[in-house]
């Protein structure tokens, strides 16, 4: 299975590709971000990201996609912001028949190390650990996604040992 993590935002989106390996280890396919800049209005910023995610998504053809939910904001133009980009990118899931989870920020960091308040650092450690990379993944945006498509994965997994029992 091919997983598709999100880290939702106007100006960076996150993105990463994992392959889930019949033998339960995780690859690394792809991950990067799609940058708007600041001074764009914000529909040309979203159709920048509604475009290049299709982009990503036709050339890596996954099955499904994790998206980062919006958990909390103090600031509020922030969380509108944020919410316009994750309308973007499931519309774009939604339009190319992907198979859709979302996960809080908890969620994510509690399925990877074990503890939903866990710092940026100690998640980017389990990505690079679960990944086997050489080097943690540095941009915070594009580690969360991969995160993302991680917690997706181990959540899909627990519901295929449950429903077999």
């Amino acid at each position: 299975m091919r997983i598709l993590g999100i880290d939702p935002g106007t100006g960076i989106v996150g993105f990463g590709v994992i392959d889930v390996e019949s033998s339960g280890k995780y690859k690394l396919i792809d991950a990067g971000v799609i940058r708007t800049p600041v001074n764009e209005d914000l529909p040309i910023r979203l159709e920048t990201i509604y475009d290049e995610l299709n982009e990503i998504i036709s050339s890596n053809k996954p099955d499904e996609i994790s998206v980062e939910k919006l958990f909390f904001s103090q600031n509020v133009k922030t969380a509108i912001s944020v919410s316009h980009a994750r309308g973007v990118v499931l519309l774009a899931a939604k339009k190319s028949g992907l198979v859709i989870g979302e996960y809080t920020p908890q969620q994510i960091k509690q399925s990877l190390t074990g503890y939903g308040k866990a710092k940026k650092e100690q998640v980017q450690a389990m990505v690079q650990n679960i990944l086997q990379l050489r080097t943690p993944i540095k941009q915070d945006d594009c580690a969360d996604a991969v995160a993302a498509a991680i917690c997706h994965a181990m959540s899909t997994e627990r519901l295929n040992v449950a429903s077999s029992l």
